[in-house]
């Protein structure tokens, strides 16, 4: 390579390297609109399957408690199922015994036919020849044999029916019962697929919320991207258009450091680097110059001589809320920085950035004392 040609290649490098960087062009008020549109379209999405949610929820809810009751009573169904099984069985006991007593009395009878009514055969001709006295005697006995057993008949009819009634009670006390406990199963088994269908449908909507929410922060958390991105560039350029120049003093390095946190969001309680809050923002600013402030407007607003707000000076504090003896009353500060504009960290979702300070809620300024 020839040394003129190095020349102008490190000339075209030099020249470069001092080009201003091109910025990416700030968000228009269009884009900020639409990406706020997408969080409005995607917040009743998760709002309608919310709803459906709270619905399922509460179909779940009731299934459940029939389901309860459902299982109780074919919990109650077993205990009588098991009742009546014991019943049976001791129906059973007495069915036995009620057919060893028809067998005892079938024995008796037996044994009375055996005995031919006591021994007498009246169709023996030996019976005919018997004294009239003998005849009639013999005759009351076959009489009373007679009696005796139909009494032992019927109390063999009478063991039989007995036996009938209790083995047919018996059967059909157990019958019923497991018939009972069967619909109860067949119910409880119903009403637990039911739960568990729904609570599927359920899992199903909270797994879908669970989707719709995280597709809600993205869309938001794009939106204030674009808000923040926005607002940046604008104070960026209303500062840029200012007639602004600062020294060295105390107040002017506060204000030029104020000036370098543009666009970094506001958070609650935050007090840097990468965000804060009002408070956080102008303690940090004062802190550059070895002043220490509390994180609490109340005692910043006493931190210094109170300033009258036609010699304000670049860096001192401005106060809003309303005067009163609780420092409460004052819920937030800026920094001024010259031509009735301040740097505040205004409010969640917004950033740091430059506006007026003439707002209805000023109470007034304090200059920081070391």
């Amino acid at each position: 390579m020839s040394l003129i040609r190095a020349g102008l290649l490190a000339s075209c490098l030099i020249l470069g390297a001092c080009l201003p960087a091109v910025a990416d062009p700030a968000p228009s008020s269009d884009d900020v609109a639409r990406a706020r549109q997408e969080v409005g379209e995607r917040s009743r999405a998760l709002d309608a399957v919310a709803a459906r949610l709270a619905a399922a929820q509460a179909r779940l809810d009731a299934l459940a408690a029939t389901a309860e009751r459902l299982v109780e009573a074919y919990n109650g169904e077993r205990v009588r199922l098991a009742h009546a099984a014991q019943a049976y069985q001791e129906a059973r006991a007495r069915v036995a015994s009620a057919d060893q007593r028809v067998e005892e009395v079938r024995a008796e009878v037996a044994v009375i036919a055996a005995q031919s009514y006591g021994g007498y055969d009246i169709t023996r001709p030996a019976f005919g020849l018997l004294s009239r006295e003998d005849f009639l005697h013999r005759v009351s006995v076959l009489r009373e044999l007679g009696g005796e057993r139909a009494l032992v008949l019927q109390r063999m009819r009478d063991a039989q029916i007995v036996a009938s009634v209790v083995r047919t009670q018996a059967q059909h006390a157990y019958d019923a019962q497991r018939a009972a406990a069967e619909r109860a199963e067949a119910a409880k088994e119903a009403a637990e697929r039911a739960v568990a269908e729904q609570i599927r449908e359920t899992e199903t909507l909270k797994a879908t919320e669970e989707r719709l929410q995280r597709r809600l922060d993205a869309a938001r958390g794009k939106a204030d991207r674009l808000a923040r991105a926005r607002a940046a560039a604008l104070s960026g350029a209303s500062v840029r258009n200012l007639p602004l120049s600062y020294g060295s003093s105390r107040g002017e390095i506060v204000a030029r450091w104020a000036l370098s946190q543009l666009g970094k969001p506001y958070v609650w309680a935050a007090a840097g680097p990468s965000s804060y809050d009002c408070s956080g923002l102008t303690m940090r600013a004062w802190e550059r110059v070895g002043i220490r402030l509390d994180h609490w407007t109340g005692t910043q607003w006493t931190s210094g001589p109170h300033v009258p707000l036609n010699q304000l000076r670049p860096g001192d504090l401005l106060f809003f809320g309303y005067l009163s003896r609780d420092p409460g009353t004052i819920h937030h500060v800026g920094i001024y920085i010259g031509m009735g504009l301040m740097v505040h960290a205004p409010q969640t979702g917004d950033v740091v950035r430059v506006a007026s300070m003439w707002r209805s809620d000023l109470v007034g300024a304090t200059r920081p004392a070391g």
